[in-house]
C-alpha cells in the first residue's frame, strides 16, 4: 500500500479508573486473547502497510513486552517493520509527548525517511475491522486534505467522550468539536485519519512553530474551514475502550455470536501475540454457559455470561456472573462475583463476594498479589 502507519497508543484516561494502574490503554485485554491494539495493527497489516511505528508514552511496560516481536502481525520483513517510538532526550528535546501533534513533531523523522505518499493514523484503543485501502480510494476521489473515518453512535450513547463531527451532503466535515458538552448530532470521528505525508509534515512544524501541541484539536478543528476535510463513514462494528463502561460493554459484545464470528471467523483475521498454554481445563462439577475461557484457565465452579483471560483459576462452588476476569486471576473457593472486572494477577480469598450493579460496573483489585510486576 502508498501509505505508512503510526498508532497513537501513548495516552491514559482517567475513566478507565483502576484498570490503567497498570498498563497503556492500548495494551487493554480485549475479547479472552487479544489486547486493544492487536486490532489497529492487523488492519495495518491486512492492508499491506509495510511500516507501521507505534507511539507509546504512559504506563508502557505492558505494551512494549507485548510488541516485542514484529512477526505475529507479519511486520517483520526486509522491507519495511514494526517500530516503537518512546519520548526521548534530545539535544533538541527533552519533553514528553505533550499530545499527538507533539508526538508527531518529536519523530519526524520518521515521517521524513519514509517514501510512502500517504499516512495513515489511528488510535490504539479502538476496536473494529477496516481496510484503510477504501479510505485512501475514498481520499484521493474526494481529492481530499484530510480523511476522518467517522462513525454513528447508537441513541443513548456519552458523545461527549468523542470528537462530534457534521458532515454535509458531499461527505465533507463542516464542523468538528471535540468532547463537546451538548453533542449536535451522533455522528463521531473514529480517532483514524489519511492525510499526504508531505502535508502532514508542513502542519505538525507550523503547529511545534506555534507551540501547539494537539492533533485534533490545533489541526483538525482549526483548519475546518480552510482545508478540505472529508468524512469517511465506517458502518460496520467499532468501540472505543477508553471508560470503565465501554470496556466492559465491548468485551460482553463478544459474548454475542455475530460479533464473535464477523472478528473470528470472517476474513480479514485478527492477529495476536502467541502465548504457549494448555487449553483451557474443565473439572468435574464446572458449569459454563455462555462464556469466554482463555486458555490456561482451570474451572472448578460456575461461569455464565463471563469472559476468563488466560491462567484464570476459579475455585470450588465459585459463582461468577456477567464478570470480566483478566489475566493470572487466582479465586479462591465458595466465592461469588457479578458484576465486576477483577485486575489481572489478583488472589481472591476464598469464601468472598464481590457484586456490583448492573449500570454500574465494580472493579476488583486485591492488594495481595502473588508475585509483583
Amino acid at each position: 500500500m502508498r501509505a505508512i502507519g503510526i498508532v497513537l497508543a501513548g495516552g491514559n484516561s482517567k475513566r478507565m479508573r483502576e484498570l490503567s494502574n497498570k498498563r497503556a490503554i492500548s495494551a487493554m485485554p480485549v475479547a479472552g486473547s487479544y489486547r486493544s491494539i492487536d486490532f489497529a495493527l492487523s488492519n495495518m497489516s491486512n492492508s499491506h502497510i509495510q511500516n507501521v511505528a507505534v507511539f507509546t508514552q504512559y504506563n508502557s511496560r505492558s505494551l512494549n513486552e507485548h510488541l516485542s516481536s514484529s512477526k505475529w502481525w507479519d511486520f517483520g520483513r526486509k522491507q519495511g517493520g514494526l517500530y516503537v517510538f518512546t519520548p526521548t532526550i534530545t539535544a533538541e528535546n527533552s519533553d514528553w509527548y505533550r499530545g499527538t501533534a507533539d508526538a508527531l513533531y518529536q519523530n519526524l523523522a520518521f515521517l521524513k525517511n519514509s517514501h510512502e505518499p500517504y499516512v495513515v493514523i489511528a488510535s490504539g484503543d479502538g476496536i473494529y475491522k477496516l481496510d484503510y485501502n477504501t479510505v485512501l480510494e475514498y481520499h484521493i476521489e474526494k481529492k481530499a486534505d484530510i480523511t476522518v473515518v467517522c462513525t454513528e453512535l447508537p441513541e443513548g450513547e456519552d458523545i461527549t467522550r468523542y470528537g462530534n463531527v457534521a458532515i454535509n451532503g458531499d461527505g465533507r466535515i463542516t464542523e468538528f468539536e471535540e468532547k463537546p458538552m451538548v453533542a449536535a448530532g451522533n455522528a463521531v470521528s473514529c480517532g483514524i485519519y489519511v492525510i499526504r505525508r508531505r502535508q502532514l509534515i508542513e502542519l505538525i512544524e507550523r503547529c511545534a512553530a506555534e507551540d501547539r501541541v494537539d492533533f485534533v484539536r490545533d489541526i483538525l478543528v482549526r483548519y475546518k474551514n480552510l482545508k478540505r476535510i472529508y468524512a469517511y463513514r465506517l458502518n460496520t462494528y467499532w468501540s472505543n475502550i477508553a471508560s470503565v463502561d465501554s470496556y466492559y460493554r465491548t468485551n460482553m459484545d463478544f459474548l454475542k455470536p455475530e460479533v464473535r464470528r464477523y472478528f473470528f471467523k470472517e476474513y480479514p483475521d485478527v492477529y495476536s501475540k502467541v502465548d504457549d498454554l494448555p487449553p483451557a481445563k474443565y473439572n468435574p462439577g464446572a458449569l459454563v454457559k455462555n462464556s469466554l475461557i482463555s486458555s490456561g484457565s482451570i474451572i472448578n465452579g460456575t461461569v455464565e455470561n463471563s469472559i476468563l483471560f488466560k491462567k484464570a483459576y476459579v475455585g470450588n462452588n465459585c459463582v461468577i456472573k456477567n464478570s470480566i476476569i483478566l489475566n493470572d486471576v487466582y479465586i479462591g473457593d465458595n466465592t461469588v462475583i457479578e458484576n465486576c472486572i477483577v485486575e489481572s494477577r489478583d488472589t481472591i480469598r476464598a469464601n468472598t463476594t464481590y457484586i456490583g450493579e448492573p449500570g454500574k460496573i465494580r472493579v476488583v483489585v486485591e492488594k495481595n498479589e502473588r508475585y509483583t510486576l
